[in-house]
């Protein structure tokens, strides 16, 4: 990257005075003081090619998703690799030696969780009954709110009488569910670890290849200002979430084993995975602790207590420091991030609701430095 940014400062002082010359000058003119697209078929053919392209995206996710992952996953340990690269390091040994580093310490992790994991999915079928007696509570709400839902019903025009259905109950496949998944799982955990290896070990090969295909200064100077943009902003954000999600999982840890719960780390790792995923992910922690109280602990109001803290903890975390934390680098609006959270979980499920704030970034990062798209920019602003 540094010899790059060299190599296009040294051109600016020859190359930057004759474009000035040769660039045209361009006007817009406004009708009723808004802007008006030039041609309407340049328009409507970026929308079409739009949705073909989010239609391949989703039709292709299982070779496409490992890909994104390994892409976003660069940008994090590039900056490590420029570290191990002043010490001498060899890019293949450096790559290799991080992707080991990583992976290893999932895979310990997994390892350490199966236990714990497999005592509660366990449990789970065998505290059902129990979950609903200590729930009784709530069945006077429920009845008489699903009684007005029926009179409700029976009171909306060209409402029918409805009868019962039959109901064949088959089999779920289950076991074949699972195989599958797990084999989906594998392959892309493969993919993703190729397309790493090699992408950490090309560096900026691809950047330079794209500095000599454009046909301006300009635009190569913009192609490295937004590659810069990129790899800081989203490599700095996803170390800030991931510091403070690991935070959130040691403070989650300690306050259940105060309570009794039991599984500190379990909890904490529930936690801090769960708290990449904005917004739903917490929602999914509540309900999880919640149970898991219920099931666990006798006194009904100390069952509630887990989900409580977690959901102070979380206010602290996600509404306090990590915005103010990420402030001066990512002002986005919340509405299109959350727009964006359930649009990628629907194409790529929870990967892609991981995914879907980074790629937002990404997305207003570029719109900022090409100016036709700079009001797309402005509008993913917060």
């Amino acid at each position: 990257m540094v010899a790059i940014e060299v190599a296009l400062r040294s051109a600016d002082a020859t190359v930057g005075e004759s474009e000035a010359r040769a660039a045209p000058a361009l006007t817009e003119i406004p009708v009723d003081g808004l802007p008006i697209a030039r041609d309407v078929r340049t328009v409507f053919q970026g929308g079409t090619f739009l949705l073909l392209l989010l239609g391949g995206l989703y039709f292709a996710a299982e070779i496409v998703l490992p890909i994104v992952l390994a892409c976003v996953l660069m940008l994090v340990l590039q900056p490590l690799m420029r570290i191990l690269a002043r010490w001498y390091v060899p890019r293949g040994m450096a790559a290799l030696g991080i992707i080991v580093m990583l992976f290893g310490s999932f895979a310990g992790l997994s390892a350490a969780l199966s236990g714990p994991a497999v005592t509660w999915t366990q449990k789970l079928p065998d505290g059902i009954p129990k979950l609903q007696e200590r729930l009784k509570f709530l069945s006077k709400p429920i009845a008489a709110f699903q009684k007005l839902a029926l009179r409700a019903e029976g009171l909306a025009p060209g409402a029918v009488e409805s009868k019962p259905v039959a109901v064949q109950v088959e089999g779920t496949g289950l076991s074949a569910r699972l195989l599958s998944g797990t084999r989906n799982l594998a392959s892309g955990l493969l993919v993703t670890v190729l397309v790493l290896f090699f992408l950490l070990i090309s560096g900026e090969m691809f950047l330079r290849r794209l500095v000599e295909i454009l046909p301006t200064f300009k635009n190569k100077r913009q192609a490295v200002d937004i590659s810069n943009q990129i790899e800081s902003d989203i490599s700095a954000y996803l170390l800030t979430i991931t510091l403070m999600n690991a935070a959130v999982g040691i403070a989650t840890g300690a306050a259940v084993a105060l309570t009794g719960l039991g599984d500190p780390l379990l909890w904490g790792t529930i936690a801090f995975l769960l708290n990449f995923v904005p917004i739903l992910g917490p929602m999914i922690a509540v309900v999880i602790f919640l149970v898991a109280g219920l099931l666990s602990i006798e006194p009904l109001w100390l069952a509630f207590v887990p989900a409580g803290l977690y959901l102070g903890i979380h206010i602290i975390e996600g509404e306090t420091i990590t915005p103010m934390l990420l402030a001066r680098r990512f002002t986005i609006n919340p509405v299109l991030v959350i727009v964006s959270l359930v649009f990628w979980y629907w194409m790529w499920g929870v990967p892609g609701a991981i995914l879907a704030t980074p790629m937002l970034a990404i997305t207003k990062i570029v719109c900022d430095r090409i100016e036709s798209l700079t009001p797309f920019g402005h509008f993913i602003e917060g």
